[in-house]
């Protein structure tokens, strides 16, 4: 009966709303112990499900995390991709695309984590993750890059390491969230933290790359 009882309270197989419970309560299970280190007893524990819904929807561990790491590489894809097709001279677009980029992160507590991991992994999944989301939009920002140079916005800089220096000014603020808290106790998180650091990065792209930084201000 206490079984019966319990497998009631399980979410219904078939549910969509299942799968996204999953990939929530993984995404976090993941970024705190990693790929080998999440348990799939403790992620269905923390979705309310059994650990064969898992399988179900994933196939397997291995899986559940590529599917994690993928959800978030298509969503960020999804708006990044989209700022980048918009009209404008490519200072505005190229702060628009910062701006999301900080806004998407700032709102994703386990991405950094996640990112790190996907960086540090070299199987096949993430292989195709990289190729799928992330090679196309270091293309099209680079793009920008390059027609920002050409038009006098941009001053003439290596696009490819303007690239690298763009990115990271975002990345590693979030990426080095536990440093910045025992070196300086700051949260990287807290919303007004969040708000006068993007405020900063983008002040200083402004002075680092355009001809006219108080221009791009405007």
């Amino acid at each position: 009966m206490a079984m019966r009882a319990k497998q009631r309270k399980l979410r219904p197989r078939n549910s969509i709303e299942t799968r996204a419970v999953i990939l929530e309560a993984a995404e976090r299970i993941f970024a705190q112990a990693g790929p080998d280190g999440a348990r799939t007893d403790a992620i269905a524990a923390a979705a309310g499900v059994n650990k064969a819904m898992l399988y179900y929807y994933f196939k397997s561990k291995a899986g559940l995390y590529g599917a994690v790491l993928e959800a978030n590489a298509r969503e960020f894809h999804r708006l990044a991709e989209a700022v980048l097709a918009e009209p404008g001279p490519a200072g505005a677009v190229l702060q628009r695309y910062i701006s999301n980029h900080f806004d998407f992160i700032g709102a994703r507590p386990y991405y950094p984590r996640l990112f790190q991991q996907l960086i540090q992994t070299g199987d096949r999944r993430v292989e195709q993750i990289i190729r799928a989301h992330f090679i196309p939009l270091s293309a099209g920002l680079r793009k920008l890059i390059e027609r920002g140079i050409r038009a006098g916005e941009f001053r003439s800089l290596d696009p490819r390491h303007t690239l690298i220096s763009v990115i990271a000014l975002t990345v590693f603020y979030f990426n080095a969230a536990p440093m910045a808290r025992k070196i300086g106790g700051i949260n990287v998180f807290d919303p007004s933290e969040q708000a006068r650091r993007k405020k900063e990065v983008l002040r200083f792209i402004r002075h680092a790359l355009f001809t006219d930084p108080e221009d791009g201000a405007r």
